[in-house]
């Protein structure tokens, strides 16, 4: 699907100033520069989450869901430290494993992987670290360990390697320079930008960009967009070994943290791909939601197994608030899988209507959405089977007359 967006390479011309050549330059014995296609890569999309992460609404309980929900959320920023060629050693597949253990003290990440380097193991603990941090366990707890595998296969898709040629080694440059240029989206925190293309021109002269403009975008807000990173791509170091090189350089970016909606006016294959995007965090939502169930559900039996083996009225309160903290519990853990579920009903929509255009290239994205659709209904029709149980099972007061 990806191979589809275009956003990855261009087939370009590199001349050397021909059209200012005399026509008769080459029967005076001069040299004549000669057009060179030269495939310019390293453009993969950008998702804002990297500029904005995510603030996880943590819940005061732990469990292993709960760990492995909030390391989820924070997948975009981990392939974004992927991104990075320094992150990875050189082989094509980089494997990461994250061991997350929370105590009484508070979480701990420990990140191995293979074919990461120390750049890499950095970049992802420091991420871990920051946007991964579950409520610390009651005194004399038992610790919480949750695993979560990451996995990466390096292409002009998702990652940036430099030494191909000299007009993707720039834009290997502006790529890996777009995290640090956020005051550039500082309107798009809970919006998805939209594409941008720059034209850029390199000559041998120049140790810097000779040209970079935008195309507009269609949007005030793209152009503001593109207004401000204009400057800072023309002042990235550039080196160039043949008189000329002129390519454009496609900006596509998504958003993790955007609402559905935020995505409607991009073309229906990004949307499809920002969907994809959004659908992760929905899933961290309900990993969270179930998680946080777990120790829900075990207070309300412990108090139940008390009662009944007291027959202690004087426990009723006590029956009554923790089975209401379970009902709520089961409410969340609803709410996430239906947003889940819109997410995907969302993604199986532009699907479906790009299959009647394509059908060999988007038969096999259908099946996938449908079944992942049909998945999240059996969780939720589950779901609600429970938490229609749990409200059942609540104590109720009577009051004799």
């Amino acid at each position: 699907m990806l191979r589809r967006l275009a956003v990855a390479s261009f087939a370009l011309t590199a001349a050397a100033c021909a059209g200012q050549q005399k026509p008769d330059a080459a029967a005076a014995g001069k040299a004549v520069p000669t057009e060179e296609k030269v495939r310019i890569t390293n453009q993969p999309p950008f998702d804002l989450v990297s500029c904005f992460p995510r603030e996880l609404k943590m819940p005061e309980q732990n469990s292993q869901g709960v760990v492995l929900g909030a390391l989820l959320s924070a997948r975009p920023q981990v392939q974004e430290c992927l991104v990075d060629p320094k992150s990875r050693g050189p082989e094509a597949a980089t494997k990461v494993e994250v061991k997350s253990t929370v105590t009484e003290q508070g979480a701990t990440h420990v990140v191995t992987g293979q074919n990461l380097t120390p750049e890499g193991t950095a970049c992802i603990q420091k991420v871990l670290d920051t946007q991964v941090q579950p409520a610390a366990l009651a005194k004399g707890a038992q610790p919480v360990e949750a695993t979560l595998p990451f996995e990466h296969t390096a292409s002009g898709l998702n990652s940036v390697k430099f030494g191909i040629n000299e007009g993707s080694d720039f834009t290997g440059a502006v790529r890996m320079a777009l995290p640090s240029w956020c005051d550039c989206y500082a309107s798009f925190k809970d919006k998805v930008p939209p594409a941008l293309t720059a034209k850029v021109k390199l000559v041998k002269a120049q140790q810097t960009p000779a040209q970079v403009t935008f195309e507009p975008s269609g949007s005030t807000e793209g152009d503001q967009l593109a207004a401000c990173l204009q400057p800072k791509i023309a002042a990235l170091p550039a080196k160039l070994s043949s008189d000329e090189l002129s390519f454009n350089y496609r900006f596509v970016h998504f958003n993790s943290n955007a609402p559905e909606e935020a995505s409607a006016t991009l073309p229906p294959e990004l949307r499809f791909l920002q969907l994809d995007l959004v659908r992760t965090q929905r899933a961290a939502d309900q990993a969270i939601a179930d998680g946080a169930r777990t120790p829900a559900a075990q207070a309300f039996a412990e108090v139940v197994d008390r009662y009944q083996k007291t027959k202690n009225y004087k426990l009723f309160d006590e029956l009554e608030s923790k089975c209401n903290a379970l009902v709520a519990a089961d409410t969340r853990v609803t709410e996430a899988i239906q947003g889940r579920q819109a997410t995907e009903q969302a993604a199986l929509a532009i699907a479906q209507e790009m299959k009647v255009k394509d059908a060999e290239g988007w038969t096999e994205a259908e099946a996938a959405t449908q079944k992942n659709l049909d998945e999240t209904q059996k969780e939720l029709a589950e779901a609600q089977k429970i938490a229609t149980q749990d409200k059942g099972a609540c104590p109720k007061k009577t009051y004799k007359k």
